[in-house]
């Protein structure tokens, strides 16, 4: 294994928790402000920096599972998987969460959160 995939191995291991905490600390902010009249402007700068840190997690597991022989379980995998659709679904259903975006990017963040932390749970693990 070359330098190049370490440094991917290392920015995935050290930096996925960070990812699933700042989903989470966004998440919990958008649902205490759900009911608020005016939302404050830097809150969908911090939606949008942790959907890219979720889904640059997801690119950075998918580089590696091309690029190296390891085995990261089928786990893993799956809910790497299923964070990239609930994004999708997500962007789908966007207009949608215009009627109430703190409470809909809440719920949503927390979700994703608790599928992150399910996904670093189950390295290594398969069905």
């Amino acid at each position: 294994m070359g330098l190049y995939p370490r440094r991917v191995i290392t920015i995935h291991t050290v930096w996925g928790p960070y990812a699933a905490a700042l989903a989470g600390v966004v998440g919990l902010w958008g649902v205490t402000m759900a009911g608020r009249e005016v939302m404050p402007r830097g809150f969908p700068w911090a939606v949008g920096a942790a959907i890219a840190a979720l889904l640059g997690q997801v690119v950075l597991g998918v580089v590696l599972l091309s690029a190296t022989d390891t085995d990261p379980g089928d786990q893993h995998v799956f809910y790497g998987i299923v964070i990239a659709f609930t994004f999708a679904f997500a962007y789908i259903y966007r207009a949608q969460f215009r009627k109430r975006p703190a409470l809909y990017y809440g719920l949503l963040l927390l979700f994703a959160m608790g599928l992150a932390i399910r996904g670093i749970m189950t390295f290594g693990l398969s069905f």
